[in-house]
């Protein structure tokens, strides 16, 4: 795989696949209505949903029902527009996974467009951070605690 000064990548379908199946980050991607099109092993074991469950499945798999309203909102936006700023800035947001537990996940997304530029979806590639949004919850907590100890 080359990448060329359009920002495209060359390669075959076959070498994309591969990269998707075998990256450590879960890779989702999503047609405009917001039904699951691709579920990559790292997904699966994030969300604990195999692929045969997420797919066709709409992203409310994996997003809390109180963040749902908002991420419509949000993603009807992307696909009127064909744009979205989480591409190069990342975002943190609460997810759910199969068993119910809520974790902190961060990523950024992609527009995914066909060989006349129209949008055909979106994809995320997302990284579990909810270790690390634990310790610094609780490193906070800390601060407040030893900074409310200290006589004025």
């Amino acid at each position: 795989m080359s990448h060329g000064e359009t920002g495209t990548i060359a390669g075959t379908a076959s070498d994309l696949a591969h990269l998707v199946m075998a990256i450590g980050d879960a890779v989702v991607v999503a047609d405009p209505k917001g039904a699951i099109t691709i579920w990559n092993p790292a997904a699966e074991r994030i969300f604990g949903f195999t692929a045969a469950e997420a797919l066709g499945q709409t992203l409310d798999l994996i997003t809390p029902e109180r963040h749902r309203r908002r991420h419509w909102d949000g993603y009807a936006k992307t696909m009127r527009t064909g744009t979205t700023r989480y591409g190069a800035e990342t975002l943190r947001v609460p997810a759910i996974c199969k068993d119910g537990r809520q974790l902190s996940i961060a990523f950024t997304v992609g527009m995914v467009r066909d060989a006349a530029g129209q949008v055909t979806g979106i994809v995320a590639v997302i990284r579990d951070e909810t270790e690390r949004w634990t310790e610094e919850k609780q490193l906070r907590q800390r601060v407040a605690a030893l900074e409310a100890a200290v006589p004025a």
